[in-house]
Order: C-alpha cells, then structure tokens, then sequence
C-alpha cells in the first residue's frame, strides 16, 4: 500500500520508563543520584511500614510512627505521601509512602498507578514496592507503575516535560525479574492500544491504520496482509464497504497471522482468532449523530487497536497458539456513496442484511469479519471485541466490558483473564426470544431489532452470532470500558486500551 498519510511511526512509543531491579535494599552509592525514594507501607490498624520505610526513617532522622499517625496516613491502595524530609548525603532528596492495601494484584497495580503519577516530570525513583511480591503481584505492579504514568501522544509546541513520565523507575529487593517482563509487555501492549485510540482521525484514516498495522506488524514477526478496493468487493465483504463507501478513504480488512515456534507450539493447530472493529471515525452517516455524540468517535476503533496490540506483544510473550487478528477498517462519514436506511447489503458468505440506521455500523463491518473468520481460517474459538452499543454502558457503567457467548468454558476463561488483568467482564444473556425481532421481510435478516425490544447489546450480540458459524464464540462489547472521562488507578482519561491484557492474559493460558 502507498499513500501520503504520515509514516506509521508518528504514533508515539509506549513505555518510556525504564524499569530495572536491583537485588537487596541496602543504601549503595547510586541512591544519591536519585530524586525519590519510595517506600511500602501496607494497610492496618496501625498501618505497617515495609523493611526499607523502616531503615529510611532511620537514614532520614524521622519518627515514622509519629508521621503516619499525623497525617492519618492509613495505607490503603493508592495512598502516597510525600514526608518532607532533609535528606543526608547519599540519599535520595525525597521520600514518598505508599499504600499497598493487602498487597493483592488488584491493590498493587492501583499502587503502582498512584506513584507514577506522583512522580512525574522526575528522573531515577527507588521503591521497595515489589519485594516479596508473589509473581503475579509483581506483573501488577509493573503494569500500574506503567500504565499509571501513561502520556497520550501530542503533536505542537508546548513543553510537556513536567507531565512526562519518570525517566527510570529501580525496583528493590527480591523482584522476579520474568514476571516484571510479563508486565512491561502488557503494560507496552495497553500504551499501544491507546495511542492507537487517541491519535487523531485527520491522521488515524482506515489506509494509515493499515500501513500502521502492516509496518508493526512485519517488525514483530507477523504476517500482515490487506485487503482494500476491489479486492474487498470480489471476496465479498459488502458490510466493510458499504460502511466505508462515503469515505474519501476506502476501508480496508487487515488480517495478521502469528504462528508460534515449533518449541513453544501448543497441542491444538488451528488458530484462535481475533475481531476488532475499526471505525476510525463514526459521524454516524447519514443517520447522523448529534455533535456532543460525535466528539469521542476518535475512538470508536478501540477494539481493532486492542486487538493489533496484543497481535504485536504475542511473539515476544511465547504465546503457544497461532492467533489471527482481523481488523475491520472503515470510515463511517457521510458522501454521495454513503450507505442507506433501506439498502440490502449482501455479507461474505452471501447473507444479506437490511440496513435500518446507519449509525449501526459496527456490526455490519464485523459481520463480514466473523463470516470470513468462519468460512476462511477453521478457528478454533473466535472472539470480537467492538466499542458496539450505548445501551452496555448504560447497563454496566465503565468498569465491565459486557461478555457473550453460548460456552460456559470459554465465559470462564475470559472471566478469569480479565480478573487477572484488572480488565473485568460480565457476562450477559443471548437471550433466544429477542431472536425474532431481526427477522426482516426484504433479506435474511435486519441489523437491529424491528420494533421497541430494548435490550440493544444483547440483539447486537444475536446479530453478530449469525454470522460466526457453529465456532465458539464470544463477542466483548467494550463500549463502556474502552473510554474514561477521568484519571484514576490505572486507567487514563480518554481511551483506556481496554482489552489487550485480557486478551493477553487469556491468550498466554491456553495450551
């Protein structure tokens, strides 16, 4: 592919502090060259100090016990103070608490997050935070330290060097070392999701997101191929194009294919594939929407770029199941070929659906992917992940992606991957009665309910399962979960990368 679009390399690069461990946690001469010294302390009544809050307070001259107890310092997760301090030689200048809680994975990625953010625009930090973690503690910890000082990528003059992240961040103790890997993997593969999300759609067009694709792609060790113009209308991919088709961008499907070594390849060969949606920018069409509804639509390719993201971490993570990734790439503008109310668009694999808003596109480029995952690849299991309908956020707010699927086994995996990850799912019904209302009388099917069902993310999800064949399948619907109007633990305001550690998590699982 060839374009004027900017290079794929824009996108800025996640992950800018360094971690490192250093074994113990003894004064050494390189403690004078850093600019914070943190330290743990964990929730209780009193709130217990770790071993280094102890000899810090012993380096500093201060009576820690008295400092908690003045600034009712409690230990719960998340918690950081800041004692001032007159630091001897050889020291670091500043002393943070911070909260632990249990020390549970939960707590200790929130713990993690709440320091990077206390310590940005700063240079080298020293905290105790991960000794004597469990491993998957410690992979917390280093995602929260990571994610939690996340940055989105920002093009102008303005000096942001305050708002930077730390530069180096030295984790102290008993650390282990494979599991802070683990983390920085993820943590990377989040940080990619979101610049994706966040980088803006006059840049982020269906051709730049595949050139992206195809660039990150072949430098990870991936097969990337693309599917754009005619090639797109002979393979019959009539939802990608008819959503696409008021664009001055045609859309595009990307699929990548990453197949593990012989060492590390798992029992089963077929592959397990992945579905993003990729909306690079949703006005809605000609159904169009209102202005306050179309200014977040930046991100309505969330779920394509999660997916991308963990396509790239899955070479470098051992993964022992080949994976595809398809990511359906469509702008949803409005033109003199955009799509209609009343039009009957024929998917791969020859079903027709009948289009009753527009604004509904999601499902129509996932569709097609679902129905070439079906008929083309012989998945093992099929997941998509979509920011698809308002009505998941107004069910289950911005904290649990809703999760569909008729396999109770496969709900379990995906369950327990997002709690390991701290990307929590819940599991709603298909719900067989509501099947009906999709029943159209001009083509085998509508793409929404005809009449007042309500339910809208479960007759998204009855939609989406017509076309996934007799494979398992789970559909996310992460339109609640992909985006946050705030800063807090982890998570950043804007786009959030929800999904690719869930996918990550569950995808190192498997065997």
């Amino acid at each position: 592919m060839s374009s004027s679009a900017p290079s794929p390399r824009d996108v800025a690069s996640p992950g800018n502090t360094a971690i490192r461990v250093v074994p113990g946690q003894q004064p050494t001469p390189e403690w004078g060259a850093a600019d914070v010294l943190a330290v743990a302390v964990s929730e209780g009544s009193p709130p217990v100090p770790d071993a280094l809050a102890v000899l810090a307070a012993t380096s500093y001259g201060i009576d820690l016990d008295v400092v908690v107890a003045a600034e009712r310092f409690t230990g719960r997760p998340g918690e950081v103070l800041r004692v001032p301090v007159q630091a001897p030689p050889g020291v670091p200048a500043r002393l943070l608490l911070v909260g632990t809680g249990g020390s549970s994975s939960p707590e200790v990625r929130r713990a993690g997050a709440a320091l990077a953010r206390a310590i940005r625009g700063r240079g080298t930090v020293l905290t105790s935070l991960a000794g004597g973690l469990p491993p998957s503690a410690t992979r917390a910890l280093v995602e929260g330290l990571l994610l939690g000082g996340y940055r989105p990528p920002a093009r102008g003059t303005k000096n942001r060097d305050d708002t930077a992240a730390a530069r180096e961040v030295v984790l102290l103790g008993s650390v282990d070392e494979t599991e802070v890997e683990r983390g920085r993997s993820h943590a990377v593969a989040t940080a990619t999701a979101r610049d994706l999300a966040m980088t803006p759609s006059n840049v982020k067009n269906p051709r730049w997101l595949a050139e992206l694709a195809v660039a990150e792609g072949e430098r990870a060790g991936l097969v990337v191929r693309v599917l754009t113009g005619h090639e797109l209308v002979e393979e019959g991919f009539g939802g990608l194009v008819a959503v696409g088709g008021g664009s001055a961008v045609p859309p595009a499907l990307v699929r990548l294919d990453y197949v593990p070594s012989d060492a590390a390849r798992g029992r089963e060969t077929r592959p397990v594939v992945l579905v993003g949606k990729g909306i690079t920018f949703d006005t809605g069409g000609l159904s169009i929407k209102p202005r306050e509804s179309m200014v977040p639509m930046k991100t309505d390719m969330a779920g394509a770029g999660a997916v991308l993201a963990a396509l790239l971490a899955c070479p470098g993570l051992g993964v022992r199941r080949p994976v595809t990734g398809l990511l359906a790439l469509a702008e949803n503008a409005v033109g003199g070929a955009s799509y209609r109310p009343g039009d009957v668009v024929r998917h791969v694999g020859g079903r027709t659906v009948e289009v009753s808003n527009t604004d509904a596109e999601g499902r129509m480029v996932l569709a097609d992917a679902l129905a070439y995952a079906d008929s083309a690849l012989d998945p093992d299991v099929v997941v998509d992940l979509a920011t698809l309908t308002g009505a998941v956020t107004l069910g289950l707010g911005r904290r649990h992606a809703a999760l569909f699927t008729g396999d109770d086994a496969l709900a379990a995996e995906l369950e327990a991957a997002g709690g390991e990850a701290g990307e929590a799912v819940w599991r709603l019904p298909l719900v067989e009665d509501y099947r009906s209302a999709l029943d159209s009388s001009v083509a085998d099917l509508r793409h929404l309910a005809d009449g007042p069902v309500g339910a809208g993310a479960v007759v998204a999800a009855l939609f989406l399962r017509e076309f996934a064949g007799r494979r398992r399948w789970a559909h996310l619907d992460i339109a609640g979960t992909a985006r946050a109007d705030k800063d807090e633990y982890e998570i950043s305001r804007g786009a959030t990368g929800y999904g690719a550690r869930l996918l990550l998590r569950w995808l190192e699982g498997l065997r």
